[in-house]
């Protein structure tokens, strides 16, 4: 049987849950996402896995994390196991493009991975993305550039897109 990974980390932020497999992470739940999200996700999603709880397993991602918020990281390095449709998973791998730093619009999102006029859609994989912060769906902005929905709360997301300096007022 697969293992599946799990820890629980305080950052800047608040606390972070972490899963991870022998592929590399899978599920991230920032502050503003709950415990019980998190271990409902992995149940959906990692339900033929044995769950083993492992700080060490995840340090790297829980290390990056640290200096990505402490403005030392730019760009993530920790393999990923994403865990989605085939659809899901063109999104957040146009999501990582999306340069540190840089947002881009729903519309543009929508045009980039070839469904012009879906960015509602495209709006929709953003919401179930399972590994915010790394895949950047904080760097897709609204109509006007305005802050619209995150897992994590709109808070969350202006503090992030402040911090790499995407968002000056």
């Amino acid at each position: 049987m697969p293992k599946a990974y799990y820890s629980t980390h305080s950052s800047k932020i608040g606390t972070i849950y972490v899963a991870s497999t022998d592929e590399g992470i899978c599920k991230v739940c920032i502050p503003g996402q709950t415990k019980r999200d998190f271990l409902g996700w992995i149940d959906r999603n990692l339900s033929g896995y044995e769950l083993v709880e492992s700080g060490a397993r995840n340090k790297n991602i829980v290390d990056e994390l640290g200096r990505y918020l402490d403005q030392r990281l730019v760009k993530f390095h920790t393999p990923l196991h994403m865990i989605g449709t085939d659809f899901q998973k063109k999104v957040w791998n146009e999501l990582k493009r999306i340069r540190y730093g840089t947002t881009i619009s729903y519309k543009e999102l929508a045009k980039r991975v070839g469904v012009p006029g879906a960015y509602q859609t495209v709006g929709r994989v953003n919401a179930v993305n399972p590994l915010p912060i790394i895949i950047p769906c904080h760097r897709v902005l609204g109509v006007d550039s305005h802050l619209t929905g995150y897992a994590g709360g709109v808070k969350t997301k202006e503090f992030l897109l402040r911090l790499e300096g995407a968002l000056l007022l």
